[in-house]
C-alpha cells in the first residue's frame, strides 16, 4: 500500500472541534482562579495536592506530542521493537525520579524548582546553569508540541501547518496564564482521563480496520530482518539506548517533572509516579503501535515526514466520528505538556531569575506574578516561531536529553554529597556540554586515539548511568558497586565500537565528561557542606517572616 488520500475534515469543522476543546478547557480553568492569586499557588499550588490530580498530571505532562509522534516513528523504523524501546524507557524514568524526589523533598520541602535548591546548596552560578538549561529544554519542548498541532491540522483539514501551530499556542495560553499551575494541572486530570477512553477505543479499531492479525502477518514480507526482530541491536543501539540516556536526564532536569514533584503532597509522592509510570507505559507503547502497523501495512509517510505517520493511520483507517475523536487526543496531549511547558518557564523565571537573584532577597509578589504572565507570552512566541520550522520531534527528543545529561550527576551528587563545590558543578556541567557537542558534532575525526578516549569516557557515563539507578533504589552501596562494574563492562564492549554510534556516544559522554570532572574538583575541595540550612534558604514567597530570614542570612552569608 502506498501513500494514503486523507480525509480531511473542513475548515469549519476542525476550527469547531478546536474551539471547543479550549473553550471547554478554559472554562474548566476558571474553576481555580483566584482573584487574589499566590505566588506559591500561581508555581507549585502550595505543595499540598492530592493523588488522583498529581498522578494524572504526571501522566498527562510525560505523554506530550513526542509519546505519539516518536513513539509511531520508532515503531516504524525499528519495527516490533520499536514502540517497547520508546515506551518502557520513558515509563521507567518516571519511576526513576520518585526516590531522589522524595530527597529533594525532604531537604526543601517549600521549593518551587530544582534550580532553587541548588542556589541554596551552591548560589547562584550553579542555579543559573540549571535555570538556563531549563529555559532552553522548556522552549524547545513548546516548540515540539506546537510542531505536532501543526502537522496533525495540516493532515487533517485544508488549513496550513502554521495555522495549526497558531491555533494550538494561543488557545493553550489562553487557559494557562491566568492561574499558572493550578490550571495546568486541573486540566491535565481531565485530559489524561480522555486520552486513555479514547486510546482504548481507538487503537484496536486501527487494528481490526487494517486488516487485523492477517494483514501484519503479510507484512512480515516487506520488512527487513532487523526489524522483524524483537531483539534488534540495531534499534537498540539508535533507539533504545539513547532514549534510556535522554530521558534519565529529562527527569532530574526538566522543571515540568521537578514542579510536580513540589506540588504533590510530600506523602504522596512514590504512590503518585508509581501510577504515571504504569499509566504512560500503557498508553504510549500502545500508540508507538500506530507506527509499527504503518510499517507492517507499507504505508509509507506523506511527503517523507515521519510526523505524518500518526494522522495517515487514523485518516486511512478510522471513520470520521472517530478521527474527530483522534484528533482531540492528540490534542490534548501536546496540550497537556504545553502548558506545563509555560507553568514551568514561567516559575523558572519567577524564582530562579527574579526571586533568588535579581530582587536581591526582597521580591515584590506583584512583580513576580506579572513577570510569570509575560514569560509565557514570550516563550508562547518562540515556541510558534521554532515550530514553523518543522524539525523532527525524535531527534530533537533525544538532542534535548542529551544536553542536560551533563547536569543529572552534579545535581544528585549535590543533594547527598557534602564534599561538592559550586566550581565543581559549574565547571562539570560546561565540561560534559563541550565534550558532547564534539561528539555529537563530530568535531573531532572519532578514530585512533580519539575515538578511544570518548569511547571510555562513555563508558564511564554508563557506569553512571546504571549507578544512579541502582543508588535510587537500592542504596549508596549497590549504586557504587553497579557503577564500577558497569563502567567495566562498557569499556569493554565500547571500546572500538561505540564511535559508530555517535547519537549513543555523545550522550554517555556528557554524563562520564561532567561526572569526571565534578568528582576530581570536589575531591580538591576541602568545603563540607551542612544540607540543614538548605531549608532554611528555601523558603515560601508569601512567608513575610520566613523570607526576612532568608535575608539576615543572605548578608551574613556575604563576604566582609
Amino acid at each position: 500500500m502506498s501513500d494514503p488520500v486523507f480525509f480531511q475534515f473542513s475548515t469549519v469543522t476542525v476550527i469547531i472541534l478546536l474551539a471547543v476543546f479550549y473553550g471547554a478547557t478554559f472554562y474548566m480553568s476558571t474553576y481555580v482562579n483566584e482573584k487574589d492569586e499566590s505566588v506559591d499557588g500561581f508555581m507549585v499550588s502550595s505543595g499540598e495536592v492530592g493523588f488522583g490530580i498529581s498522578a494524572a498530571s504526571m501522566t498527562a505532562t510525560w505523554i506530550w506530542a513526542a509519546s505519539f509522534y516518536g513513539a509511531a516513528i520508532s515503531g516504524y523504523n525499528y519495527g516490533l521493537s520499536g514502540p517497547l524501546h520508546y515506551g518502557f524507557w520513558g515509563a521507567l524514568m518516571i519511576l526513576f525520579i520518585y526516590p531522589f524526589g522524595l530527597r529533594f523533598r525532604a531537604l526543601a520541602p517549600n521549593a518551587h524548582t530544582l534550580a532553587e535548591i541548588m542556589h541554596a546548596r551552591h548560589g547562584s552560578g550553579s542555579q543559573l546553569i540549571l535555570a538556563i538549561s531549563n529555559l532552553f529544554g522548556s522552549v524547545i519542548s513548546l516548540m515540539v508540541n506546537f510542531t505536532a498541532a501543526g502537522a496533525l491540522v495540516s493532515v487533517l483539514s485544508p488549513l496550513s501547518f502554521q495555522a495549526g501551530v497558531l491555533i494550538a499556542g494561543l488557545g493553550v495560553l489562553s487557559y494557562t496564564l491566568w492561574s499558572g499551575f493550578r490550571a495546568s494541572i486541573l486540566t491535565d486530570f481531565a485530559q489524561v482521563v480522555a486520552m486513555m477512553s479514547i486510546a482504548v477505543v481507538i487503537i484496536p479499531w486501527v487494528y481490526f480496520s487494517a486488516g487485523g492479525s492477517e494483514a501484519l502477518s503479510a507484512g512480515f514480507a516487506i520488512i527487513t530482518e532487523e526489524q522483524a526482530n524483537f531483539f534488534s541491536t540495531t534499534a537498540i543501539l539508535e533507539q533504545g539506548a539513547p532514549f534510556f540516556v535522554a530521558v534519565l536526564a529529562y527527569a532530574i532536569g526538566n522543571q515540568t517533572i521537578a514542579q510536580r514533584l513540589f506540588a504533590v503532597r510530600q506523602d504522596l509522592i512514590k504512590p503518585t509516579f508509581i501510577t504515571a509510570t504504569l499509566g504512560y507505559g500503557s498508553i504510549v507503547i500502545g500508540l508507538g503501535m500506530l507506527g509499527l502497523m504503518a510499517l507492517m501495512l507499507g504505508i509509507a509517510p506523506h511527503e517523507g515526514d515521519l510526523n505524518n505517520i500518526i494522522p495517515q493511520m487514523a485518516s486511512a483507517y478510522l471513520p470520521p466520528a472517530m478521527i474527530a475523536l483522534f484528533f482531540i487526543l492528540v490534542i490534548g496531549s501536546l496540550s497537556s505538556t504545553a502548558d506545563s511547558d509555560l507553568s514551568a518557564l514561567a516559575a523558572i523565571m519567577m524564582t530562579d531569575i527574579y526571586g533568588r537573584n535579581l530582587a536581591k532577597g526582597n521580591p515584590n509578589p506583584r512583580k513576580m506574578l506579572l513577570l510569570g504572565r509575560l514569560t509565557m507570552i514570550v516563550a508562547t512566541m518562540a515556541g510558534l516561531i521554532l515550530a514553523s520550522f518543522s524539525l523532527d520531534i525524535l531527534v530533537m527528543l533525544v538532542f534535548v536529553g542529551a544536553l542536560w545529561g551533563a547536569i543529572v550527576f552534579p545535581v544528585i551528587a549535590s543533594c547527598y554529597w557534602n564534599r561538592v563545590t559550586n566550581e565543581a558543578f559549574i565547571w562539570a556541567v560546561v565540561g560534559g556540554l563541550i565534550m558532547f557537542t564534539v561528539v555529537r558534532f563530530e568535531i573531532l575525526p572519532l578514530t585512533g586515539i580519539v575515538g578511544g578516549f570518548f569511547e571510555l569516557v562513555a563508558a564511564v557515563g554508563g557506569g553512571v548511568v546504571l549507578g544512579l539507578m541502582a543508588f535510587g533504589f537500592f542504596g549508596r552501596i549497590i549504586g557504587l558497586t553497579v557503577a564500577a562494574v558497569g563502567a567495566v563492562a562498557c569499556a569493554v564492549y565500547f571500546s572500538g565500537f561505540l564511535r559508530e554510534y555517535t547519537v549513543l556516544l555523545g550522550s554517555l559522554t556528557a554524563y562520564g565528561a561532567s561526572t569526571i570532572i565534578c568528582v576530581a574538583l570536589s575531591l580538591m575541595g576541602k568545603e563540607k557542606f551542612d544540607f540543614d540550612v538548605i531549608n532554611e534558604r528555601v523558603t515560601s514567597f508569601d512567608d513575610d517572616a520566613a523570607m526576612a530570614a532568608v535575608r539576615v542570612a543572605d548578608e551574613q552569608l556575604k563576604p566582609s
